[in-house]
């Protein structure tokens, strides 16, 4: 098929004509057929007529670009009889199928209803991959209840939202695709109800869970870390009882909290959590742990906890419930070990690795050495050259602001506007209390006589304190570990460190605002429960060799989306297609590290006639 211009003359007058022609064979041989005139004026210039002949061309077999390309194409497409509308009636006609030739008007095609999508189809592909309805249907939660489970647990991982917020949420995503169900009908006021139901079942699907994991990622089950947090609340939660005012580690003490224990193993897989009152000390919510890990821990697994709960009751009860016990002594216990401190015989410089990617990262340097004796407990000495710094930088600045408080406090008795002995004391008891790890350092003396208040500084207390910058005392019960494990073991507890923080920033955990007691332990399991998948993605990750979170993988996933295409065909109806985005390269990328599929839904077609 191609272009010919014909020419004519009359009374010595050129006169042109454009026909669209294309050869046929006959029995003559192969002859020209006119398909139909394109007039005196020329459909395109001359060098574009092959590019026209090749859209007409792709129009016949239904594949016209989606851009108006050029106005004689659409003129071609009018006078083509064997692409004219044929004359039925809007009740007689029938769409054709997925095979059938389709002539579209290009420069009548929508594109609406724009959705993203990537986020949301990596989370519900991991959902699916660690069976999670299993563990809700095992505990009597109907396919509805799934599926609201999932919705609220995918926007705490994705973009987290209150319950009143997260209908909208749902809207402007394409879950209602990649699920397949209508989500239009969700409220707030059923993503509460739900939040009840969910209440009394948290144990039993995050123990299912927990089993689930251990089988897909092949996970170790002979170390567990044990820390707490705290979560501060938005009101005043009079109906909850465990909101209480305590040591906040979200440095908010004006507020109430909660504090919340978690259970993970040495790959950072949440295996239990607890949420307790809000002024409950570190040290007596171990018991509770224990017995709910003790269900689920392998023989013989060993505890690594914070030096909160080191204390001989403490180790005595992890001892008592069948576990070993990893923990750093307190401060205080280092001082009896100062002599080996000093000792420069015996340390063993440990090689640390590298990120994967930061090859010119630097680490800090690490020291180590096996304090005499084999007998339980096992001591391990360990110097710090970046701990060092921290600990001198922080002594330095709680002395600096003990010395300015003590001054303002000496000339407040000098000036006479703090008289009463007893109020003083209060005053330097409050003192104390708030720089303990400064005051412990110097003698504060206050003589009624000459009304004057003085402090001397115990130098030798004060020198032995410096010495000891950097360094901290290890102590277990396994007797089979050589210093390095000990060392290696311990320092993972910086993977609950990061789990708190992970749930407080991208699962934003905190700041509450429920005010009732089953909400919020609701609101804290369900961050959980997206932890469990922000865990999975990035452990899937390093497996494959991306050493990534999962904030860095979300962000270039948001192109991804899915969309409507709004095609008019030329015979008065109009095709429309739902369906996902061509993944970009990056997008292609990520799903190919994480094993899913690229895309997130089967496309959907369906037809309407127009008004002729």
């Amino acid at each position: 098929m191609y272009i010919r211009r014909t020419t004519k003359s009359v009374r010595e007058r050129a006169y042109h004509t454009y026909l669209l022609v294309e050869s046929v064979q006959t029995e003559r041989g192969p002859r020209q057929r006119t398909i139909c005139s394109l007039g005196s004026v020329p459909p395109a210039p001359p060098e574009h007529w092959p590019g026209l002949v090749r859209e007409l061309e792709a129009a016949q077999s239904g594949q016209l670009p989606l851009t108006d390309h050029s106005l004689a194409l659409a003129s071609l497409l009018q006078r083509r009889p064997a692409l004219e509308a044929p004359s039925v009636s809007c009740e007689a006609a029938v769409p054709p199928s997925d095979e059938e030739p389709v002539a579209v008007r290009p420069g009548r095609v929508t594109i609406e209803q724009a959705r993203e999508a990537g986020p949301v189809h990596v989370g519900h592909q991991f959902w699916l991959r660690l069976r999670i309805d299993e563990a809700l249907t095992g505990a009597g939660f109907s396919e509805q209840a799934c599926r609201l489970t999932e919705l609220m647990t995918l926007n705490r991982l994705i973009a987290p939202r209150s319950e009143h917020a997260m209908p909208d949420w749902f809207a402007r995503t394409a879950l209602a695709d990649i699920l397949g169900t209508d989500i239009s009908g969700v409220d707030d006021d059923a993503l509460y109800r739900h939040l009840d139901r969910l209440h009394p079942k948290r144990a039993e699907i995050e123990a299912a869970l927990a089993k689930r994991e251990e089988q897909l990622f092949n996970l170790d089950g002979t170390v567990y870390l044990y820390d707490l947090t705290s979560s501060y609340f938005e009101g005043q939660c009079l109906a909850n009882g465990q909101a209480k005012r305590g040591h906040s580690k979200d440095h908010r003490p004006d507020c109430k909290q909660v504090v919340v224990g978690l259970v993970v193993d040495r790959e950072g897989f949440p295996k239990a959590h607890e949420v307790f009152d809000g002024n409950r000390s570190e040290g007596t919510t171990l018991g509770e742990m224990l017995d709910r890990l003790k269900a689920r821990a392998g023989p013989a697994a060993t505890v690594v906890v914070d030096r909160g709960m080191s204390s001989v009751q403490n180790l005595q009860e992890i001892r008592e419930h069948g576990f070993h016990y990893m923990v750093a002594s307190r401060q205080g216990e280092r001082t009896g070990h100062l002599h080996e401190f000093e000792d420069a015989e015996g340390w063993q410089e440990l090689e640390r690795p590298v990120s994967p990617t930061n090859l010119f990262q630097r680490k800090s340097r690490v020291w180590i050495k096996r304090a005499p004796g084999g007998e339980e407990p096992v001591l391990v000495l360990c110097r710090s050259a970046g701990r060092e710094e921290k600990d001198r930088a922080i002594r330095t600045t709680h002395e600096k602001r003990f010395l300015t408080s003590l001054t303002k406090l000496q000339a407040r008795v000098a000036d006479g506007r703090l008289k009463a002995e007893g109020k003083i004391q209060q005053a330097i008891g409050r003192l104390k209390e708030r720089y303990p790890r400064v005051a412990r350092f110097y003698e504060i003396t206050y003589s009624e006589e000459s009304g004057q208040l003085s402090w001397q500084v115990d130098e030798a207390r004060k020198q032995r304190a410096e010495e000891l910058d950097g360094s901290y005392l290890l102590k277990t019960s396994r007797t089979d570990l050589t210093a390095e494990e000990i060392w290696t073991i311990y320092i993972l507890l910086t993977r609950v460190e990061a789990a708190f923080r992970a749930m407080k920033s991208p699962l934003a955990e905190r700041p509450i605002f429920h005010q009732l007691e089953r909400r919020v332990q609701t609101h804290i399991f369900l961050c959980v429960l997206a932890y469990h998948l922000l865990v999975a993605i990035e452990k899937t990750c390093r497996d494959r060799g991306l050493h990534t979170s999962w904030a860095t993988l979300r962000e270039p996933l948001i192109s991804h989306q899915v969309v409507t295409l709004v095609l008019p065909t030329v015979d008065g109806r109009t095709l429309t297609i739902r369906k996902a985005t061509t993944p970009e390269p990056e997008h292609r990328k990520i799903y190919r590290v994480l094993g899913i599929p690229e895309e997130p839904m089967t496309p959907v077609k369906t037809w309407r006639v127009d008004d002729l």
